[in-house]
């Protein structure tokens, strides 16, 4: 049987240090550049030369403050601060690329739907259709604050808000221009015809908006749908809207169990769950010869900074590690935080004891993913067996250096995995207009949602 080919996104953010805090001071690293439009079009095109599915923009809109109560170590560290706004990039890259995708993570919770709408249509026509939705519902106490709340809501009651919103931007999306609605018809002036324009009349718990899209529909009408969330409440919203979703874990015994939950949570949902596209998230470490990729490994954990690390698995939890000794052992606590980040160090592989030292040297390079080390032959040897043996379609790649990682990749992982029939070889291009969406691309189908997808099951 043929094996499936290999997936790759690269998971970036908009500031300083993403998911490696501490490696920002390496001095190859150019992340201190990421005011300079060219920091993110140079990394565009090396993606599209190296046949990526997407940039993937992690957002977050909120300081990493609970480490020590404090945003001093997140702020000193460059712990995702100072944070710019992810959006703003893709017209930039998508101006010097053709097929490269663009999922952006927005925080439903604190952005009017009706508004956000209109953000994402525009999104969608600037790149013809390459424009994906990371749905989160943030994680973030400071967050809340900023946004004139005392704290976030609870952890589910976000999932029931999100709930609400989902179906506010399928009806403005899905359901409130009819596909012939614009005319473009000059020598009658008449632009669009107001027959077809629908108002959708909500009114729900949460959110009531009475009026018509404001945006013309675009190449996807609802762009492709990521979800990051594994938690009970996070995999049962994933299984009834999600098209991708990206997981993070340190072992494969956890990514498996991820994978398997979500694929058996979208079949209990109605829908195909070999359709759902899984995203795991990694670090590759390489170079010609395994020796280089060890002494480059060694370099970098050199510069891993365990106060900055702790600062993120702090935000990340909900709880202040600077609380525990290093050496005491990481159980899991409750809270209105990610519960995915902290599952994932215990009750997901109990065979496993983490200390706070551990997880924070773990974290520290790469995030909450493997970190795969070894020459081109070695990595790629681990990425199939990651895939073989999880059921994952593919990998977020995050990165250690910026941009050094990304091309490590691109000029020794990609063309290795090619040689084995286990990567494209060019971006498909095919006759029709819809081969070039970002769906189209990952999902093989069209431009559009699914006609079983609830987001065109909606009513108005």
């Amino acid at each position: 049987m043929t094996k499936p080919i290999i997936r790759f996104n690269a998971f970036q953010m908009n500031t300083v240090s993403h998911q490696s805090p501490g490696l920002w001071t390496h001095p190859r690293d150019t992340g201190h550049r990421y005011t300079d439009p060219e920091h993110w079009t140079a990394l565009a095109r090396l993606l599209e030369a190296g046949l990526f599915d997407a940039v993937f923009l992690a957002d977050v809109l909120g300081a990493y403050d609970v480490f020590q109560g404090s945003a001093d170590a997140a702020l000193r560290h460059a712990v995702q601060a100072p944070l710019n706004d992810p959006l703003a990039l893709v017209p930039l890259m998508a101006q010097v690329t053709e097929h490269l995708g663009f999922g952006v993570t927005c925080a439903l919770t604190y952005e009017h739907p009706y508004t956000f709408a209109r953000r994402m249509s525009t999104l969608d026509h600037l790149t013809r259709g390459r424009i994906g939705w990371n749905i989160v519902t943030g994680y973030l106490d400071s967050a809340a604050r900023n946004l004139g709340l005392d704290r976030q809501l609870s952890h589910d009651a976000r999932y029931d808000l999100a709930d609400e919103y989902m179906e506010v931007v399928y009806k403005l999306w899905e359901k409130s221009w009819d596909d012939d609605a614009v005319v473009n018809d000059k020598a009658r002036g008449v632009y669009a015809e107001p027959s077809r324009i629908h108002p959708i009349r909500h009114e729900g718990r949460y959110y009531k908006v009475p009026g018509f899209h404001l945006c013309e529909p675009s190449p996807q009408r609802t762009p492709l749908l990521y979800q990051a969330g594994t938690s009970p409440r996070g995999t049962a919203f994933a299984a009834r809207h999600a098209e991708c979703t990206f997981v993070s874990g340190p072992s494969k015994k956890v990514v498996r169990q991820y994978a398997g939950d979500l694929r058996a949570a979208v079949r209990a949902a109605g829908r195909d769950g070999d359709d759902l596209k899984i995203y795991a998230q990694a670090l590759i470490v390489t170079a010609p010869t395994e020796a280089e990729a060890r002494a480059k490994h060694d370099e970098y954990r050199r510069h891993i900074d365990i106060d900055a690390a702790l600062a993120l698995l702090s935000g990340w939890t909900g709880i202040d590690f600077s609380r525990f000794p290093l050496d005491a052992t990481v159980h899991y606590i409750e809270s209105d935080a990610g519960r995915s980040a902290l599952a994932s160090f215990t009750e997901a592989d109990p065979e496993r004891t983490w200390t706070v030292r551990e997880a924070a040297q773990f974290v520290g390079l790469g995030g909450r993913g493997p970190v795969l080390v070894g020459d081109p032959r070695q990595v790629a040897d681990q990425l199939q067996a990651w895939q073989d043996e999880t059921g994952i379609d593919g990998f977020n790649l995050a990165f250690a250096v910026a941009h050094d990682s990304m091309r490590d990749v691109v000029e020794l992982i990609v063309p290795e995995l090619q040689r084995r029939g286990r990567y494209r070889s060019a971006y498909d291009n095919h006759n029709d207009s819809d081969s070039g969406t970002l769906r189209s691309r990952i999902t093989g189908g069209g431009a559009r949602l699914p006609a079983s997808h609830v987001g065109r099951q909606v009513a108005i």
